[in-house]
């Protein structure tokens, strides 16, 4: 089924919480994620953003599709429908039931475009999920 959203409704459009998790002092490896979480901020007007569990997470209105989170020794940008997206590259990590992410490494180069498309067809999919409820709720 295309719907069981994870929906967050204190999300906003743009959440200093958010900006202040990057901003930390000493820590690279959330740097490392930033690019590709504006990456995610630039995908639509729709577009809104929380702190969720401690790691910064995009929405469209209030579905989550995508998480960024920082750890010792690698980053995460973590897809919350991510099982069923096409993933040519082989860069989805994970064998949870729809999540999956892909580690970042220092020294280790990301494969930008392929990267670049995840994010993209994981934005397509939410907007096809929160259609698809909006559907089944009626008019």
């Amino acid at each position: 089924m295309k719907t069981q959203l994870m929906r967050f409704p204190t999300a906003v459009a743009r959440d200093a919480a958010v900006d202040a998790w990057f901003e930390a002092p000493d820590h690279e490896l959330r740097r490392m994620v930033q690019p590709w979480f504006e990456r995610m901020r630039a995908c639509g007007g729709d577009i809104r953003e929380l702190m969720a569990d401690g790691h910064p997470t995009i929405c469209v209105e209030d579905a989550a599709f995508c998480y960024v989170d920082a750890f010792s020794a690698h980053a995460n940008i973590g897809f919350f429908h991510g099982a069923s997206l096409e993933d040519p590259a082989g860069l989805l990590e994970g064998a949870g039931k729809r999540m999956r992410h892909v580690k970042l490494r220092w020294g280790e180069a990301a494969d930008e475009t392929a990267l670049n498309a995840l994010i993209a067809a994981a934005y397509r999919d939410i907007l096809e999920r929160v259609e698809a409820e909006r559907g089944l709720e009626g008019p």
